[in-house]
C-alpha cells in the first residue's frame, strides 16, 4: 500500500458516493480545478488556493503523523477534496495504534451536502476501529467553526470540551494567533452503535 512520508499504510477506501485514495500529485489538476469555486464556504477550514494545490499535497505528504486521502466522487471519477488520518497514538512501548484522530478535510462546493462527507467518515471510521483496532478517534476543529461542530456531532461523536489556544489559527488574518479547538471523540465500545446508526443516514437518507 502506498505511504505518505509522515503517516502510516494508506488502502484505498471504496464507496458508494466516494472513493479515499492515498493523496500524491495525480490529484493536483482536479483538486485545482475546483478548489475556487466558492471559497466562502470553508470558514475556518484549510484549504489550498488552485495555484498552491501542488505545493499543498507536497506538505500534506511531509507532514508527520499525517496519512492523506484524496476523496474522489465516484459519479464521475473526479477529486472533489481531501481528508486525512493524524495524529497516530501507540500504546507505551509498542507500535500498535491506540487512538488516532480524523481531520485535515475538506470538500468542494460542489460536493458538499451531498453524502459525500458522512459516507467518507464512515470508511475512515471503518477502517480505524477495525483494521487499525483503535480504541479512540478524535476529531478536532476551530471552535468558532459552528458548521464543522455540527457536522461532526451528527456522525455521532461526542463533544468532550473546548481546548483554550490549542493550536496555531489557520484563518487568513490571523497568523501568529492561537485558536481555541472543539474536541469530540468515538471510542471502541460506542462503535458499533455509530456505525448502525450512521449507515442508516448515508445509505437510507443520503444525507
Amino acid at each position: 500500500m502506498p505511504k505518505s512520508s509522515g503517516g502510516m499504510d494508506a488502502p484505498v477506501l471504496r464507496g458508494e458516493r466516494v472513493r479515499l485514495e492515498p493523496l500524491s500529485q495525480d490529484h493536483a489538476a482536479g483538486l485545482a480545478a475546483v478548489v475556487d469555486a466558492d471559497r466562502a464556504t470553508y470558514g475556518h477550514t484549510v484549504v489550498p488556493t488552485a495555484a498552491t494545490v501542488p505545493a499543498y499535497i507536497d506538505e500534506q505528504l511531509a507532514r508527520p503523523g499525517l496519512t492523506p486521502f484524496a476523496q474522489i466522487r465516484v459519479a464521475d471519477g473526479r477529486p472533489v477534496g481531501c481528508t486525512g488520518l493524524w495524529f497516530p497514538r501507540t500504546w507505551p512501548g509498542s507500535e500498535e495504534l491506540c487512538a488516532i484522530e480524523i481531520g485535515w478535510t475538506w470538500l468542494a462546493p460542489t460536493a458538499q451536502r451531498t453524502g459525500l462527507n458522512a459516507e467518507a467518515k464512515l470508511l475512515l471510521l471503518t477502517h480505524a476501529f477495525e483494521d487499525l483496532r483503535v480504541q479512540r478517534v478524535d476529531f478536532k476543529t476551530d471552535a468558532r467553526n459552528e458548521r464543522s461542530r455540527r457536522a461532526i456531532a451528527a456522525l455521532g461523536a461526542t463533544f468532550e470540551g473546548i481546548l483554550r489556544s490549542w493550536s496555531p489559527s489557520r484563518t487568513p488574518g490571523e497568523e501568529g494567533l492561537m485558536r481555541d479547538s472543539a474536541m469530540f471523540s468515538i471510542i471502541a465500545p460506542e462503535w458499533q452503535d455509530v456505525k448502525t446508526r450512521l449507515r442508516g443516514r448515508v445509505y437510507s437518507s443520503g444525507s
